[in-house]
């Protein structure tokens, strides 16, 4: 009707999602026909004709390959529980990351916070998830449906949250952290009406948790060195407990509410009593552990204590008796600090500062049951590989570490052995089976895939810092560096062409390995001959819309695909002199903020018409242009349509 509002799929009304038919059919407002006919004089907006998209030859599916907890030496990482025991989370950047227990490559991920998130906590219900930021927002959402759709906001002080507990009937929430005029707060769940103050400390509260039973308690632990003690509701400070002397870095009490613990960078734990307060001994007696601790998490029949500690090492305590029962020694680097932990139903969990998640075996205390292993820090590119008859991607990221996962799996590990110690920008696969990867810390790496472990041999360094590197047959390398093109021979450097008169950025080799493209800064793709051991400059040049961010020749070779900072993606005809086969791009339009290039990361196999690019769109947005395949190349088609969120 006229004036009525849209309706989203995710409500139930709209155009729905593609399947593997293209329209699902029998979906709400959608006929099971083809198209729907417009009226004469009528507004309505056919929902799903058949010429916005053919049918898709396989069905599309989605996986998520969980990056690691975000860590910093010295400071707690905070793991969130499941209620019902099946999933854990944490925060990485602007993300929650909810994986499965028992199978943490089952993962899922929460996208909505504005700023970098610092902790997230299930509420004692299972159905929401609190989680806070560095900006003091916090956010309550919903984790029963795949949407996660936000159910309150708020702002309970301006500065970093870092911890967050709520009561056993999910009603009331306290928020501790670096607050300006206040550290913490405590308020109803569904209004944001204050049940009390949480006062007492001076310097940043690091730690909040509430009994999980009436009378409520709860408890705070503070850069001042202290702890407090709070009644309630309306939850009211009673009385400071300064037994640490140094920062008391976690408070938890027990599932049964008895007890409560709290650890410091002092490497110390004291037990208290949960209804009263007072204390009741003190783990090890004069130090729990060697150096400060971090984390602690009680079992769930509220007898044994989990602590992580800067000593790096993870111990499990009987509490009723004081004494250690376990003591996991997790390595002997600075990277084996553990900073967080979590016992959960049989699972015993502890995060290093490497950002490894382990997974502790009380029968063998020597060596963890399994290490989840990922990216703690952004991706930067990726290539695919089949190695062994399975399918595997390859990952670089901002700190130097290469990754390689099980397409189908998720399973993933790293090389063995020192690699990179800076910025991976490029990586591909050579004809020998070896990953070529080049860095920020100026050098270019061959590994062995089948091996896979770093060795001494396969590095070559460069005079310049690389931006980009492309392989061809013949064991023949070509490096982009700043102002500067290398060719590369069997590992060894043959030729480079210094100040090329443009900035280089990209480059690609034929598949027949005897043209390179290079795109520049300027906006052209030049081309370039191998001629033994040197490059000859064709004098051929290719223009783009805009700065040149990637190139690649499509697997045939027919094919030469450009893209530009102008997010538009250029199709050349190798075959035809390097004519125009076909353009794609944005519509004209002014936009703020500005969204990021495509980049092209592989491609999908050559079909008839031409061969099909795989493109990383960093972010198709609604009413974009998308392009169909024609008889003459790439036409443009319809725009993406609101209702779609942008899917190609």
């Amino acid at each position: 009707p006229r004036g009525a509002r849209r309706r989203s799929p995710a409500r139930g009304g709209g155009c729905p999602k593609v399947g593997a038919a293209g329209w699902a059919p029998g979906s709400p407002q959608v006929p099971e026909r083809p198209g729907r006919e417009r009226r004469p004089g009528s507004r309505a907006v056919p929902c799903a004709p058949s010429k916005w998209l053919p049918p898709l030859p396989v069905e599309a599916t989605e996986k998520v390959f969980a990056s690691l907890p975000q860590v910093e030496r010295g400071v707690s990482k905070i793991i969130g529980g499941d209620p019902k025991g099946n999933n854990f989370l944490y925060t990485n950047g602007k993300c929650v990351i909810l994986r499965n227990i028992d199978n943490p490559a089952v993962a899922d991920i929460y996208t909505e916070h504005a700023h970098q998130v610092v902790v997230a906590k299930y509420a004692p219900s299972g159905f929401y998830v609190a989680s806070g930021d560095v900006s003091g927002k916090l956010r309550i959402w919903d984790t029963t449906q795949k949407e996660h759709l936000l159910k309150y906001e708020y702002q309970p002080f301006a500065g970093k949250i870092k911890d967050i507990a709520w009561t056993e009937d999910s009603k009331r929430i306290a928020v501790v952290g670096e607050g300006r005029e206040k550290f913490g707060a405590v308020f109803l769940w569904d209004s944001g009406s204050s049940v009390g103050e949480i006062t007492g400390h001076n310097k940043v509260i690091n730690s909040v948790d509430i009994k999980q039973s009436r009378p409520y308690r709860l408890a705070t632990g503070s850069d001042d060195n202290c702890a407090a003690f709070f009644e309630g509701p309306p939850f009211k400070f009673k009385f400071t407990i300064g037994d640490h002397s140094r920062f008391v870095n976690c408070v938890r009490f027990s599932p049964d509410g008895n007890r409560f613990a709290t650890a410091s960078a002092d490497g110390q734990i004291y037990i208290y009593d949960g209804k009263t307060g007072e204390k009741v001994c003190a783990l090890g007696g004069s130090k729990a552990h060697d150096g400060g601790i971090y984390a602690i998490s009680w079992s769930p029949d509220s007898t044994h204590l989990l602590s992580a500690s800067g000593d790096k090492t993870s111990k499990i305590w009987d509490v009723n008796v004081n004494s250690v029962v376990s003591t996991f020694t997790m390595g002997s680097t600075v990277l084996d600090q553990q900073l967080g932990c979590l016992w959960q139903k049989d699972h015993l969990l502890s995060v290093s500062l490497s950002g490894y998640i382990n997974y502790l075996d009380r029968n063998n205390p020597s060596k963890p049951l399994r290490v989840i292993k990922g990216h703690s820090k952004s991706i930067q590119c990726l290539t695919v590989h089949k190695n062994g008859g399975k399918s595997y991607i390859y990952s670089g990221s901002h700190d130097g570490h290469i990754n390689y996962w099980d397409s189908e799996t998720g399973e993933n590990d790293s090389f063995a052995g020192k690699g990179h110690t800076n910025q991976v920008s490029r990586m591909t696969v050579d004809e020998s089976g070896q990953l070529v990867s080049c860095s920020m810390d100026d050098t270019v790496r061959y590994t062995n895939l089948t091996l896979r472990d770093y060795s001494g041999q396969g590095v070559v360094k460069l005079d310049v810092q690389p931006k980009c590197v492309a392989v061809g047959p013949g064991g023949y390398t070509v490096v982009v560096c700043i102002g500067q093109i290398v060719l590369l021979k069997d590992q060894k450097k043959c030729f480079s062409i210094d100040e090329p008169g443009y900035e280089p950025e990209v480059v690609a080799v034929h598949p027949s390995g005897e043209t390179v493209a290079v795109g520049g800064a300027d906006g052209n793709v030049r081309l370039y001959s191998i001629l033994g051991t040197t490059l000859k400059d064709e004098g051929k040049l290719l223009e783009a819309k805009g700065p040149v961010t990637d190139v690649a020749y499509s697997h045939d070779g027919a094919f030469l695909a450009v893209c530009d900072a102008s997010k538009v993606v250029t199709v050349f005809s190798v075959a035809d002199g390097y004519s125009v086969s076909g353009r794609a791009g944005r519509s004209p339009r002014s936009e703020w903020p500005p969204r990021p290039p495509p980049t092209l990361i592989g491609q999908a196999g050559a079909r008839n018409h031409g061969a099909s690019l795989l493109l990383k769109l960093n972010d198709v947005g609604p009413g974009d242009t998308p392009c169909r395949p024609g008889a003459g190349g790439l036409s443009r088609g319809e725009q993406v349509p609101e209702t779609l969120g942008g899917v190609l």
